[in-house]
C-alpha cells in the first residue's frame, strides 16, 4: 500500500487547509524545502503536529519522552554515537529489541548506522519532537560525561 503524502494526513485531520497546501506545495518547487519546513516557517502548524502527521505517514510510534521511563544504561550504552550523531536516543531494551526514538524519519543512513551498532537486537524506532530528542540528548551527554568521570577517578586512585 502506498504512503500517505504528508499534506494528504495533514489536510484529512484538518490542521491545514486545501488551499494552504497547494500555496506551500507552489513554494516548495522554488525553495526546495521540505513541505513540513515550510509549514512550520509559515507558522500552519505547530512541530508537534508535524512530528504526529510523520509518524503517520512513515507508520512509526510517536512518543513524549517527559512520558516514558528512560533506561538511561542503554543510552549510556550508545553513548558514543549519541554524542557524535545526537540524532538518536536508545531509551530502552527489552527481548524484541532496542528502542530508539528519532526525530527525522528520512534519515536513512543513521538508522542504517545505529542498526549495525545494535546487531544482533532490532531496533524499534519511535519518533519525538526536535526539541524533546535534544533535551534528552543533552541529559544523556551529561550523565555520560558524569560515567566517565566517575570512571577517571576510580582509575587515579
Amino acid at each position: 500500500m502506498a504512503r500517505k503524502r504528508l499534506g494528504e494526513i495533514l489536510t484529512e485531520k484538518g490542521i491545514i487547509t486545501q488551499e494552504e497546501l497547494l500555496e506551500c506545495l507552489e513554494e516548495q518547487k522554488f525553495t526546495r524545502e521540505y513541505l513540513g519546513a515550510i509549514l512550520l516557517k509559515k507558522n500552519l502548524i505547530t512541530q508537534e503536529a508535524l512530528t504526529r502527521a510523520l509518524s503517520e505517514q512513515f507508520g512509526m510510534p510517536y512518543l513524549q519522552l517527559k512520558n516514558l521511563y528512560i533506561d538511561w544504561n542503554v543510552c549510556l550504552r550508545f553513548s558514543s554515537v549519541v554524542v557524535s550523531q545526537g540524532k538518536f536516543l536508545p531509551i530502552g531494551q527489552s527481548d524484541a529489541g532496542i528502542t530508539v526514538v528519532m526525530s527525522d524519519p528520512l534519515d536513512v543512513i543513521g538508522i542504517d548506522r545505529i542498526e549495525e551498532i545494535a546487531r544482533p537486537k532490532k531496533l524499534k524506532l519511535a519518533l519525538v519532537t526536535p526539541q524533546e530528542l535534544e533535551e534528552f540528548l543533552m541529559e544523556c551527554r551529561k550523565r555520560a560525561r558524569a560515567a566517565l568521570k566517575n570512571t577517571m577517578g576510580k582509575m587515579n586512585e
